[in-house]
């Protein structure tokens, strides 16, 4: 078993910290994305969508989705869950990560990849080229700081984003706000709930994963 990985890379260090908090090692595999490797032909057979992080198991299946990957290793070793016990608690662990998905994580990537000139005609992550709408990373800025809004007001009364402990939501949650500093966003001073479950997670050991 190996991670296909990019240690300063966001969308793997979900992966990793996910493990991390399981305990669990695996060995990994580092693609070079500032040199292009993942759009070189060895990594190409890996994944042909030329994106981390990939697991490759013991039998040959790959597992190309941060997300996926963390499903498998919960359902390898429940225990600490990160993904929810029973019907309730994983659907509304399953909708504040996808929440956190959605409007933090994939706010900031279309904030860095529609501004950054390392990502001139490569505004969507992939296979394919796609050229950079200025306009976008204005949207995705402004996203990123109506998420911290709404995460802000989430965390008044609660330790964690959703169930009585750190889950996958806080992952997704927590690695957005680092990410979201690429693009010069970061939390408002007036975000007092949101700075102190902030603290509190990068305080983790998972955190330098």
């Amino acid at each position: 078993m190996k991670l296909y990985s990019y240690a300063t890379a966001p969308s793997p260090r979900r992966a990793r910290i996910f493990l991390a908090e399981k305990g669990i090692t695996v060995p990994t595999v580092e693609v070079d994305l500032r040199a292009g490797q993942q759009f070189e032909p060895p990594f190409r057979q890996i994944n042909a969508d030329c994106t981390i992080p990939v697991l490759e198991l013991d039998n040959g299946v790959r597992i190309s989705d941060a997300v996926a990957i963390c499903v498998y290793f919960e359902e390898l070793q429940p225990e600490p869950s990160l993904m929810g016990r029973g019907a309730e608690e994983k659907a509304q662990i399953a909708a504040w990560q996808r929440r956190a998905e959605r409007d933090g994580f994939y706010a900031v990537m279309e904030a860095l990849r529609n501004f950054a000139r390392s990502f001139k005609g490569r505004a969507i992550p992939g296979a394919d080229n796609y050229e950079q709408i200025p306009a976008l990373a204005e949207r995705g800025r402004l996203r990123v700081q109506r998420f911290f809004e709404a995460m802000d007001a989430r965390l008044a009364d609660r330790e964690w984003i959703t169930a009585d402990r750190y889950t996958i939501a806080d992952i997704t949650t927590q690695v957005t706000v680092d990410f979201a500093k690429w693009v010069k966003v970061e939390i408002p001073e007036n975000a007092t709930n949101l700075g102190r479950w902030f603290r509190n997670v990068s305080a983790r050991p998972s955190a330098t994963a």
